[in-house]
């Protein structure tokens, strides 16, 4: 893919994404996206950081990210691109499912995780993503996970 053809897909910083995810701090897990197709593909980004309040019980003596906030990491960025696509400011996009989950080394303090999701289907306000954590170029989480766009006046 072209420099410039990465570059006219379409950006997120943190004030856009928190405009279509109701997530904040310390549950917003999802610095900026980088680069966006869509609702067909993305990139996100996720620096972590030592001051984190997961990493005070998991574990104090060896901090490792807990798994359950990778794949968080990963809905978050599909949510984002489904309602940015939709323009859903008011709406919300629920994780709906989890599938082939699995976590292959450990994300650290200092790791910059990239979540790269890519749609594999979608009907009506259904979308299915496969999705993979990366850190420096290697795979560290990969998983499939299903989300579904509500509105507020519908919950």
């Amino acid at each position: 893919m072209s420099e410039e053809t990465k570059t006219s897909m379409g950006k997120m910083d943190l004030l856009e994404i928190m405009k279509f995810l109701p997530h904040r701090y310390p549950f917003l897990l999802v610095d900026r996206i980088i680069e966006i197709d869509g609702d067909d593909s993305a990139i996100g980004i996720k620096n972590v950081t030592a001051n984190e309040p997961h990493f005070q019980g998991h574990f104090p003596e060896m901090p490792i990210m807990p798994g359950v906030l990778l794949v968080e990491g990963m809905a978050q960025t599909a949510g984002a691109i489904c309602a940015r696509k939709a323009d859903e400011v008011d709406n919300l996009v629920y994780f709906m499912t989890i599938d082939n989950a699995r976590f292959r080394k450990p994300v650290v303090p200092g790791d910059q995780v990239r979540f790269k999701v890519v749609k594999q289907k979608q009907r009506r306000r259904v979308w299915k993503f496969h999705c993979e954590a990366l850190v420096d170029g290697q795979l560290v989480a990969e998983a499939d996970i299903g989300a579904m766009m509500v509105r507020k006046d519908e919950e």
